[in-house]
């Protein structure tokens, strides 16, 4: 079932409202029956629906007389998250390959040059390109200063060497937004951000990584990879700068997946409860069982809150929403994976079977609280905005 009451909370405006009553009309009729394949077909098939019925438009801003193909003036987190929440209630891999799309061009949305824009975004709004941000290393992720890719100066080019590894849509996108250091300095001075086509020769993306909820995953290795100057992103130096304005855009969005999941959850149990029959009466005849829906219910409330706080104070005031978005993403990540076990505990037995809807959502969930900052790192970033307060 579509729950829209939140909808008539003071963050959102009628243009929200109606937007989300469309897209769930859209993603009950996309979202479903999607055809048999590999868990790539499946992206690429999503992110061509996606691009027809005009959703990836919202991932990048509109540009100069709408040149860069976004349906507004502006980047609406607002609706970015309402239409995270909306895709990961039906369908992981539809939220996955949503965020991706806004997530790996957003590097160039903040940092490219007039012609870096108006290639790769209207593809990208059209679904005809799939995009992927490159940050992580193996010895680099929570500390991605760590890095040690490089980018060396030859001549007006450059030449890209190292290995890129956990990159979301490796080996199925058309262009990474890679980091590398083009600098030796310590920490995060000295990194630089690299627009590479996935035909560049020197790049090979045919390491997969399988994961527990499958997504395409790849290690990006990178060896006499040469660059011309043009794919420079933004000022060199300040790659790192650009790589965290990228994930303070979009790690509230994170957390309204994560809703999405919660929200389909609570949903599956309640379900579940009103009709397993169980000591004479139905499952919601016992107290334990209102007391852990009612706990579920309220958690899936409190993160939303935080959830659209962050993203209704980006929007309206035009504010850094770090500590606001970091406390999003490590409450909502955190209170899901409690309403879907608690879902799973109230399935029983059936809770884990495989395929089973709260089976898949314990098996999504789980990597939220890691990527884009681990719920350890959302501490860290809370405490550090408190104390420069």
């Amino acid at each position: 079932m579509s729950d829209h009451e939140f909808l008539d909370w003071p963050f959102f405006t009628e243009q929200h409202r109606h937007l989300a009553v469309e897209l769930d009309r859209w993603a009950q009729e996309h979202l479903r029956n999607l055809p048999a394949g590999d868990t790539d077909d499946i992206c690429r098939e999503l992110v061509r629906r996606m691009g027809e019925g005009g959703w990836l438009r919202y991932a990048v801003p509109a540009g100069p007389k709408g040149s860069w193909g976004g349906a507004l003036e502006q980047i609406d987190s607002r609706i970015i998250c309402l239409i995270r929440e909306t895709f990961a209630r039906y369908h992981g891999l539809a939220d996955f390959a949503f965020a991706m799309q806004g997530l790996g061009s957003g590097a160039i949305v903040l940092g490219g040059s007039d012609a870096q824009k108006q290639f790769y975004l209207p593809r990208v709004a059209r679904g005809e390109l799939i995009a992927a941000f490159a940050l992580s290393e193996p010895d680099a992720g929570s500390d991605v200063a760590a890095m040690s890719c490089k980018a060396t100066p030859h001549g007006a080019d450059y030449v890209l060497d190292g290995v890129k590894s956990w990159i979301s849509n490796g080996g199925i996108a058309d262009f990474y937004c890679v980091f590398a250091r083009t600098e030796f300095q310590p920490g995060a001075r000295g990194i630089s951000a690299f627009i590479v086509d996935s035909t560049a020769q020197g790049l090979d993306a045919s390491e997969r990584i399988e994961v527990m909820a499958p997504h395409p995953m790849a290690v990006l290795k990178f060896k006499e990879c040469r660059l011309p100057a043009e794919a420079l992103l933004g000022t060199k130096g300040e790659g790192f700068k650009l790589a965290m304005q990228v994930l303070d855009i979009f790690r509230a969005s994170v957390a309204a997946a994560a809703n999405g999941f919660a929200a389909r959850a609570l949903d599956e149990a309640l379900a579940r409860s009103k009709t397993r029959q169980m000591f004479g009466g139905v499952l919601a005849d016992l107290q334990l069982t209102q007391a852990a829906l009612g706990d579920m219910a309220t958690a899936l409330d409190a993160s939303r809150l935080l959830t659209y706080r962050a993203a209704w104070r980006r929007d309206v005031y035009q504010a850094r929403t770090t500590k606001e978005a970091a406390m999003a993403k490590m409450f909502a990540t955190e209170q899901a994976q409690q309403v879907i076990d608690r879902a799973v505990q109230l399935f029983g037995g059936q809770g884990v079977v495989a395929g089973e809807a709260v089976e898949e959502l314990y098996r999504n969930i789980r990597a939220l609280r890691i990527y884009e900052g681990a719920t350890e790192v959302q501490k860290l970033i809370i405490a550090r905005e408190l104390l420069r307060d």
